[in-house]
């Protein structure tokens, strides 16, 4: 009971710190993490212990796949060679750098040990910088590349933690051949992860696309992340691709007509988001406090070498920010500036891998001086951490405000006008060759119909109300005006009738047209996602008859 009341406290904290930060046009995230750190600091406070085997499965997959869908498998498709480069390889050798450099440093400390130290400190987190860049305006093509980034560099980091932990407390040494072993391991796991990523999201679109309750829909998309994670995991493989693929596929070949239960998920996770987010930054800030306070002075003895891996950590990342200039401009034909190359090396932020990372450290399968090395190491984490999360974050808005780089929204309004007068050209389209050329409504109703097409982001106009078959005296009116009424009627709800048929033909078309351009390379997925909910929404606000109307 204990547990829940602070679960529940850490998530109205975390309201609070949104509304403050919104306020304030600071990351929530990091303020989370400092109000947390000072909460945990009230005499009497028990604080929260969750199993540190429950930290990833907790958190990873709601976050991953929240963050997933924002992008589209056209991003992965454009940018390949970016991911390998800065998932891959910038994350593989900053863990072996960081890790000769603790080898060296603390001769007490054995390879496997140090290199789990490196595997800790070397995955950017893509939630921290998600929560992070949106308050401080990051331009959309910086975020993307880091997006890319984030999304799959905690699968390269678990796997040579794993793999250094398999060796500290086995009977293998981590040579050459394990290191080959390895790696064929890790894209043998990575291929499994793919294929149980494709299967689910199949499975889920199947499911969705028989069952009509909209709730229930929403519920299965809260399922799925964590039985990717689980069953990747289960077989040895990578549940953080296994998630990733599953989102990307939950987005793809998404139907016009869902905008129900696309508008109840996205809210859905837009709330989970910021919940879990909150509160995983918030259970950072009580543990990091805990290491703190069961270390006292002595944190101080481990500093230097903690400063030798936050200096290492920066320069690699400067290193390879500079290198993939040219990768970036063969992929998209971008080209990245000394300023961009700069935002980017201070968007390195490490986040909740690392810390859940630096809490599986065993206390027991080690003895001696490897033992007494272990708290060292978690301070080393967690302070790698903390100069890469807060005063980064802090600042970023800062920096992008001194190099002028701070996205005023012209970019994204223009990505959104372009695809809204696509929608609008899809809709009039197949309006006139489903209405106007069959002579069904007529040149007053065709217009009605055009103008409100030509304005998506306005609701539809409420349609006419029937004549009253009463006198303005109370009296009944004469049979043969009855008749005539009826007449009258019968050809006004003919019309009403035609104009919604119209109507859901163009919202229709609108919106498969949008599916379509979010899957074309070089289209903003988030600007895409804009246009389409600002459909769905027509969609639902139309008269019930349109929404039923069977497609």
């Amino acid at each position: 009971m204990i547990n829940l009341a602070l679960v529940i406290g850490l998530l109205a904290v975390t309201v609070v710190c949104v509304a403050l930060g919104e306020r304030l046009r600071l990351p929530y995230p990091i303020l989370m993490l400092l109000a947390s750190s000072a909460i945990a600091c009230i005499p009497g406070l028990q604080h929260l212990e969750i199993d540190e085997d429950l930290i990833l499965p907790l958190f990873l997959p709601p976050l991953l796949f929240a963050t997933a869908q924002k992008t589209d498998w056209s991003v992965f498709r454009f940018r390949w060679r970016t991911l390998l480069f800065l998932a891959v390889g910038l994350t593989a050798t900053t863990a072996v750098l960081v890790a000769g450099a603790v080898f060296l440093l603390v001769p007490a400390v054995s390879f496997p040990l140090a290199l789990m130290v490196g595997a800790m400190v070397a995955p950017p987190d893509p939630v921290a910088v998600e929560a992070v860049a949106g308050p401080a305006r990051m331009p959309r093509r910086l975020l993307s590349i880091l997006q890319t980034e984030g999304l799959f560099n905690d699968a390269v980091a678990i796997v040579l933690f794993t793999a250094a932990l398999s060796a500290l407390t086995g009977p293998d040494t981590l040579g050459v051949g394990q290191g080959v072993g390895l790696v064929l391991n890790f894209f043998v796991g990575a291929a499994i992860a793919v294929a149980i990523g494709l299967v689910i999201g199949f499975l889920y679109r199947f499911a969705s696309h028989r069952v009509t309750t909209t709730a229930a829909r929403t519920a299965m998309s809260v399922v799925v992340p964590f039985a990717a994670y689980m069953l990747a995991e289960e077989l040895h493989a990578s549940g953080v691709i296994a998630v990733v693929v599953t989102a990307l596929e939950t987005r793809r070949r998404a139907r016009a007509e869902d905008s129900e239960a696309r508008i109840s998920r996205a809210t859905f996770w837009d709330v989970a988001n910021l919940l879990v987010t909150g509160l995983a930054f918030g259970l950072m800030g009580m543990q990091l406090r805990d290491i703190v306070a069961n270390e006292g002075a002595d944190v101080l003895r481990y500093l230097p070498v903690a400063a030798v891996a936050c200096v290492i950590v920066v320069a690699v990342r400067l290193v390879g920010m500079l290198l993939i200039k040219p990768i970036v401009r063969f992929d998209a034909g971008e080209v990245l500036s000394l300023k961009d190359s700069s935002v980017l090396t201070w968007c390195g932020m490490r986040g909740l891998a690392t810390l859940a990372l630096a809490l599986a450290i065993p206390t027991s399968g080690v003895s001696g001086a490897e033992a007494d090395a272990r708290n060292m190491m978690v301070i080393v984490a967690c302070s790698v951490l903390l100069v890469t999360l807060v005063p980064t974050g802090l600042g970023l808005g800062w920096l992008l405000r001194l190099l002028k780089l701070q996205d005023d929204g012209t970019v994204a309004d223009q990505e959104i006008a372009e695809l809204t007068h696509r929608a609008q050209r899809a809709a009039l389209g197949a309006i006139h060759e489903r209405f106007e050329e069959t002579g069904e409504l007529t040149e007053e109703q065709m217009r009605a119909v055009k103008k409100r097409f030509k304005g998506l982001r306005q609701e539809l106009d409420s349609t006419t109300q029937a004549m009253s078959a009463i006198n303005p005296d109370g009296s009944p009116v004469d049979p043969e005006a009855q008749k005539a009424l009826a007449a009258r009627r019968k050809k006004m709800k003919r019309g009403r009738e035609l104009m919604v048929a119209a109507q859901t033909v163009g919202l229709d078309a609108a919106r498969a047209e949008v599916l379509l351009a979010r899957s074309e390379p070089g289209i903003d997925p988030e600007a895409a996602d804009v246009v389409l909910r600002q459909l769905d929404l027509q969609m639902l606000a139309a008269p019930p008859r349109m929404r039923a109307r069977k497609h």
